[in-house]
């Protein structure tokens, strides 16, 4: 829920969605990111839709080719300023049109 609040609230025009199961935001209609727990630790974590354009050693690629996973410890405290800094450049895409947006 916590995580909810605090991609939510970094601009009015994300809306929350169950997509694939998953709870997915979306910015003007597209998808941005999503929470979900790893397979493998079982830990939670934020997926960045288009991670690819980032280079923090913080979010993981995987094997994935456009997501990048920022993994999150269940036993700490959310890393709020990290979380909000990634989930600005991850809008600013979108806002400046590297992304295309359906509206």
């Amino acid at each position: 829920m916590a995580l909810r609040d605090i991609i939510r609230m970094q601009d009015n025009d994300i809306t929350h969605e169950l997509k694939y199961g998953m709870p997915f935001f979306c910015y003007k209609g597209k998808m941005f990111c999503y929470l979900w727990t790893h397979k493998k630790t079982g830990q939670p974590y934020i997926g960045i839709v288009e991670g690819k354009h980032f280079d923090q050693p913080f979010l993981i690629q995987e094997k994935r080719s456009r997501m990048k996973v920022m993994m999150l410890d269940a036993e700490k405290n959310l890393p709020v300023k990290r979380i909000r800094g990634i989930i600005k450049q991850a809008l600013d895409l979108y806002k400046k049109g590297v992304i295309k947006t359906v509206r």
